[in-house]
């Protein structure tokens, strides 16, 4: 056993023993007498803060990832001294302190243990910065399971890696390849069926190893900053999920059109091509809402500025692109050229609002337009600055998203890919380096662009999409997990990221369907397709280098595969939106790993292809070439195959047929699914029936729609609607119930209803306690037509 005398010969240091505890109101402060101080503070019953010093005072309590908008409060909090602990209970957790180290023991109220320290909290003094490198180490148990960090490609259970959060540009990264686009430090640990979390908030590089170096430990660190980490408990995996997700905060409701398909290359110009592009979608019929520009719509890679030769009138462009039902998405980087003639340069260059090297001078580097200077992102004065710069994008020339790329930050002909470590930021009065600041530097950005599309979109909502993020980022964007391959390998990196992204509180997040880099073969694009309609964000991109990737670029089998597909998605956008509405009110993630959704089965901790795409709609993709079909696993309950009807039982593997224009889905019963007639772009089509697949079940099941004008923000004042949806099955009878709350009045008034696997055959129909005939619903043993908004099916058997 390595003692901690050994450790500290290496370098490490250790707390020593306690010599003074006290209490300020929900805090309990622990002193040792080499200066250490231990900070816990109690949340909620189940949310506890540990914070540590080494220096004998705290520094000012700054975190951009923490929503400041969350409420706090617990039901319990009792301090007890022992003889050689300290123990501080809440209404769902006992915290032992130990005297000697102030190591940590964290257990249920029946002492089972969830989390313990193994070293605990040491440090490594870093002389050549001037701070601390901060360490952490826990007990890894037997069979204990990992999940979450963000979009890491790897294995979805993290047991035995170990992985680096650093925000960097990896063009075509591959498998296991670290660091990536994002930092989201919270990770999930599973481990006798309980559930918790750890979300280390601390801006520095940093790493987390999961029983990689040493078989039976955990631990993270971070190369300045502090030891500062909040505990989740559950014990539910989902009970951590929102907790978090509540902590770092939630977005708006986007507009529904955001959850269309999109189209997106480097680079669609001029707007000849950009019409022709959109012209194809609609004569194909193939639904799509957004069309996006890249770098090349700009004066010389110089943003905010228009390239006149390829673009003459942008604003009269966008204009009529709408009119088709086309949302125009610009993308806006961080380097701004210098040039002494570019407007937006010499409005920073005035102001001061570059970033500046420690001497003095400002931090230059090559990006897309040569070389730039770099706003201050993490200055709230340059944040409002670059806020107003959208004025003439957004309200002038009516652009309905910005997509901010780069923004890492991304430095070309430079080894570490960025800024030089030495940069100064404002850190919002918090001066720092770049080695803090790094990580949030895109997130900043976003937040900038997401204060000015916001502003000037309104009483639209704004939409922003992001490459580099920090936790407590999707408050103000969605994003995309970065320049991806077209490989079969990246197919299955993706649908794991967007498993991951969702349960780290990431929902608004897609892949670049059919891969960024080099090309895909029809097939590969077709199973890109399929698994893509499935997750939030929905986008095809491609580099123009490997050829066009739109869906005509392949053979009409392609084309078909793609607008089947697209069409179902635009059928299921209420079920898709009430995803959303899930998320945002309740911090449910939108995409469920099957682990998730059923712990308690063993077989899920390493499932890594299946997932719930909400509440009810199981997917699994196909995810090697040449296959009519794939092995799945069914988790708990009753199924219904999407394609066939057949109903099958869960928990257990099975073989499933997928033809080339089919993958695997399925439909928990008792499921209550709302579909709108296919649209070629959200708002075409005005209709006054949407139709109700039912999916019968011996027994209860709740299902809910969300519905709202899917713009602007009356739903804030009570103008939205929400259904719940009561299925009570019955051996010979069904009954629905629709109880609605909220102001707003949708603008239907029928409804189909599809029954799928009724047990029986339909004797009588009753809508809100009035007997109808089958004449007058039109029913012909599986489909029936209700002319007016109901509060109750009920359907008897013979």
């Amino acid at each position: 056993m390595i003692t901690n005398t050994e450790l500290e010969y290496k370098g490490d240091l250790f707390p020593s023993a306690v010599t003074e505890i006290r209490q300020d109101a929900d805090s309990v402060f622990f002193h040792t007498d080499n200066n250490v101080i231990l900070k816990i503070t109690i949340l909620r019953d189940s949310l506890i803060r540990f914070r540590y010093t080494t220096k004998g005072y705290f520094s000012n309590d700054f975190s951009y990832a923490i929503d400041k908008s969350q409420s706090h409060g617990y039901n319990a909090l009792e301090l007890i001294e022992h003889d050689t602990f300290y123990q501080i209970s809440t209404s769902k957790l006992i915290c032992r302190v130990d005297k000697s180290d102030l190591r940590i023991l964290l257990t249920d109220l029946e002492n089972n243990v969830i989390l313990e320290d193994e070293l605990g909290f040491h440090w490594e003094e870093s002389y050549q910065f001037g701070g601390n490198i901060v360490k952490m180490s826990k007990v890894s148990h037997e069979g204990e399971s990992y999940y979450g960090l963000g979009d890491k490609a790897s294995h979805a259970n993290l047991k035995g890696k170990r992985v680096e959060n650093w925000a960097m540009d990896q063009y075509a990264f591959h498998k296991d390849q670290e660091p990536l686009y994002k930092v989201v430090p919270f990770y999930i640990g599973l481990h006798n069926r309980r559930s918790y979390g750890i979300f280390f908030d601390n801006t520095f590089r940093t790493n987390f190893d999961f029983a990689q170096e040493r078989r039976n430990v955990t631990s993270f660190w971070a190369e300045g900053g502090e030891m500062n980490y909040y505990f989740i408990y559950g014990p539910q995996m989902a009970d951590v999920v929102t907790t978090y997700t509540h902590l770092t905060g939630k977005p708006e409701m986007p507009p529904m059109w955001t959850l269309g398909y999109h189209q997106c290359k480097w680079s669609y110009y001029p707007e000849s091509k950009v019409r022709e592009i959109t012209s194809k979608f609609r004569e194909l019929q193939i639904p799509c809402d957004a069309i996006y520009l890249d770098i090349d719509y700009m004066d010389g890679f110089r943003c905010f500025t228009w390239n006149k030769e390829y673009f003459p009138d942008p604003r009269k462009m966008v204009a009529e692109l709408a009119e088709d039902g086309f949302k125009t998405v610009v993308i806006i980087d961080p380097g701004i050229k210098i040039d002494k003639d570019y407007w937006v340069y010499q409005e920073a260059l005035e102001k001061d609002y570059f970033c500046k090297r420690a001497d003095g001078p400002y931090m230059k580097g090559k990006v897309w337009p040569g070389e730039c200077n770099f706003p201050d992102f993490t200055n709230p004065e340059v944040r409002e600055w670059w806020a107003g710069l959208f004025r003439e994008l957004i309200a002038d020339i009516g652009v309905k998203g910005v997509w901010n790329d780069m923004n890492e930050p991304a430095v070309m002909e430079v080894p570490g890919k960025t800024f030089p470590m030495d940069v100064r930021h404002d850190y919002d009065g918090n001066p720092c380096s770049h080695r803090k600041a790094h990580n949030i530097y895109g997130t900043q950005m976003a937040r900038a662009t997401y204060e000015g599309v916001k502003r000037f979109a309104y009483p639209k909502r704004p939409f922003i999409i992001t490459r580099s993020a920090y936790s407590g980022a999707q408050r103000y964007t969605s994003s995309w997990t970065g320049d991806n391959v077209a490989s079969w390998e990246h197919l299955w990196i993706a649908n794991i990221q967007m498993q991951r992204m969702s349960i780290s509180g990431m929902g608004f997040t897609g892949s670049d369907i059919g891969g960024f880099a080099e090309q895909p073969s029809g097939e590969l694009y077709a199973r890109w397709i399929q698994l893509g309609v499935f997750h939030p964000f929905c986008r095809t991109h491609s580099s123009g280098d490997h050829g066009d990737q739109e869906p005509w670029s392949f053979d009409t089998e392609i084309v078909d595969i793609t607008r089947k597909f697209v069409n179902l998605r635009y059928q299921l956008l209420p079920y898709l939106y009430t995803m959303f509405y899930e998320y945002v009110n309740d911090g449910v993630p939108m995409l469920k790993p099957l682990v998730y959704f059923d712990q308690d089965d063993p077989q899920t901790h390493y499932r890594t292809d299946e997932f719930l795409f909400g509440n009810h709609i199981l997917v699994c993709p196909i995810l090697e070439p040449n296959a009519q079909g794939r092995r799945m696993y069914l988790p708990a309950g009753n199924w219904y195959n999407y394609w066939t009807g057949e109903k099958v039982s869960g928990r257990k593997e099975l073989w499933v047929k997928a033809d080339y224009d089919q993958i695997p889905i399925f439909i928990k019963e008792g499921a209550v699914i709302p579909k709108y007639p296919v649209q070629q772009y959200v708002g075409q089509l005005k209709f006054d029936e949407v139709t109700l697949e039912v999916y019968y079940k011996l027994g209860k099941e709740k299902s809910f729609l969300y519905e709202d004008a899917q713009d602007g923000y009356d739903y804030n004042k009570g103008r939205y609607s929400l259904s719940t949806f009561t299925f009570n099955g019955k051996e010979n009878q069904l009954i629905i119930q629709q109880h609605k709350e909220g102001k707003f009045e949708v603008p239907y008034g029928k409804f189909k209803v599809n029954l799928h696997g009724l047990p029986f055959k339909v004797k009588t129909i009753y809508i809100d306690n009035e007997r109808a005939d089958a004449e007058a619903t039109r029913f012909d043993g599986t489909t029936l037509f209700i002319d007016k908004d109901f509060t109750e099916l009920h359907i008897t058997g013979a």
